[in-house]
């Protein structure tokens, strides 16, 4: 439906037109099409999931996960909790250094932790509020603490809050850190050029070198996923994330090229401004509960599905998908009802609402702001699409300058960093604006124990809070697509969608 071939054709002609932006590279080097340029490069204040992709070859975290979705060493070897689970203590790697040669212990981790919680503009301040002290106890033994157990802190670990900085580059640089990142990654950061590449190279004093193989990567961003498909095939990129999944059949019939897939653990939805400022009053659609439900009503969740995803992405209506064992099944999917959102509309005195809905330029947002565009006028709105540059509309959200904004979230291996930073009063990923008290206690229970029928129970109750203010319209839970060239060996599919390139080369 959105495929055209001209765009092949206009990719070669921007190729032809500009040799030195692609040249020629070596064996060892890597070519890797993003589907966005991400923002800053930072640990503690990036949102973007693109911004992930870079940060795994450059970030190493105290801990990782493994393709199952179990907690596994990185920077630490071990952990364990107290007997009243109030504090977390990790073993530290010896020998790591920082791609500045400064040593990594857990001085390093006090100060990472210390600035996640305390940066202006954190991003990671939510997700470790419970952290009230980080204690030194050994120069590679360090233990974090709470007033109160808090069951997903190892979980939140394993992604950007658990990423380590040097303390030198971060106290020297500040909140401009993102213009030369240094870390403990397998790669160091060589140059960034907005919107056209961002190049690492092999760190020599990597603690696990002997299995990185490529000597430099160039991560490219492609807005066009046609584009970046047909940059893949010409030899320019080796690989690149978030194939459309309209050309996964074309990618599996391709000799020269292999396609990995699986289920993401996060969500495509529409985030509605309901309170983060006043755009929110004068919205028909963040102003009004019966408005959020009738446009709920017009979409067809399996039509877009079908539309925008070519059948492979799974229909939800929560953060996580309905065949989590976390799935509140007490709030199943609604089915579309153009005629009762018409009734709705009606009792809300607007029958024709209009809503100015926010898109990232990417191609799968684009087509479901189309899908949802053409859904939604069936029953009586008129939906304005507003395209806009990724990072630009995230600082759109940040400041509630929208009305409604369809965003991916990539997901977290704990269902709590899929609710609670979105969903508590004043969070940083609050874009709604939401602030329900009863809501607040209720996630704060399910913090506090790691007894999972219990933190269910929580969750059921979250959902049928969250599902009638509708602040997110939860639409599906995607695959996660990759396409690649047959000479990369050693790659693996993860459901957080990232990549890890230990092990990986080019044969």
């Amino acid at each position: 439906m959105f495929r055209h071939a001209t765009y092949a054709a206009f990719a070669a002609l921007l190729m032809a037109a500009a040799p030195g932006a692609m040249s020629s590279a070596s064996a060892q080097t890597l070519k890797f099409g993003l589907a966005e340029d991400p923002d800053a490069l930072d640990p503690t204040l990036a949102r973007t999931f693109v911004g992930r992709v870079v940060f795994s070859a450059l970030c190493d975290k105290l801990v990782d996960i493994s393709p199952d979705l179990k907690v596994v060493p990185q920077l630490a070897t071990e952990w364990s909790w107290s007997a009243d689970n109030k504090s977390l203590t990790f073993k530290l790697r010896p020998g790591v250094t920082f791609h500045d040669g400064e040593k990594f212990d857990a001085e390093a981790v006090k100060y990472n932790i210390e600035r996640h919680k305390t940066m202006q503009g954190s991003q990671r301040r939510g997700e470790l509020s419970a952290v009230t002290s980080v204690e030194v106890v050994d120069p590679l033994t360090v233990r974090l603490n709470t007033a109160a157990p808090f069951a997903p802190l190892l979980a939140t670990l394993t992604d950007r809050a658990g990423m380590m900085i040097s303390p030198k580059a971060g106290q020297a640089l500040g909140d401009k850190f993102a213009t030369a990142p240094v870390c403990a990654g397998p790669f160091k950061f060589v140059e960034r050029v907005a919107q056209d590449r961002i190049v690492v190279e092999k760190f020599d004093g990597y603690w696990n070198k002997a299995n990185i193989h490529f000597q430099r990567i160039e991560f490219r961003p492609f807005i066009d996923a046609t584009v970046r498909l047909a940059n893949l095939r010409s030899g320019q990129l080796d690989i690149l994330e978030r194939l459309a999944a309209t050309d996964a059949p074309s990618v599996q019939k391709d000799a020269k090229l292999k396609l990995g897939s699986i289920t993401e653990i996060g969500y495509y939805g529409i985030t509605i401004n309901i309170g983060k400022s006043d755009k929110a009053k004068t919205s028909a659609l963040g102003s009004n509960a019966k408005i959020r439900e009738a446009f709920e009503l017009s979409l067809d969740r399996n039509g877009i599905n079908k539309v925008v995803f070519d059948g492979l992405a799974t229909p939800g209506n929560q953060w996580v998908a309905p065949n989590s064992p976390y799935y509140a099944k007490s709030s199943p999917i609604p089915k579309r009802d153009v005629a009762k959102a018409k009734a709705l509309l009606k009792e809300a005195g607007n029958p024709n609402p209009v809503v100015n809905l926010v898109t990232p330029t990417t191609t799968d947002a684009r087509n479901i702001a189309q899908v949802v565009q053409a859904m939604a006028k069936e029953a009586g709105f008129d939906v304005r699409i507003q395209a806009t540059e990724f990072a630009t509309s995230l600082n759109m959200a940040d400041k509630g300058d929208f009305e409604a904004y369809i965003l991916a979230w990539s997901g977290r291996p704990d269902p709590d960093g899929n609710l609670y930073s979105f969903h508590g009063c004043k969070q940083p990923l609050n874009y709604s604006g939401l602030c329900n008290p009863a809501l607040d206690e209720i996630l704060n229970d399910s913090r506090l124990t790691t007894d999972m029928a219990q933190r269910q129970a929580a969750w059921n109750k979250a959902a049928a809070i969250v599902l009638a203010e509708r602040p997110i319209v939860y639409l599906l839970h995607r695959k996660w697509l990759w396409a690649y060239g047959n000479k990369l060996q050693g790659f693996k599919e993860y459901p957080d969608g990232l990549i890890r390139f230990t092990g990986m080369k080019l044969g």
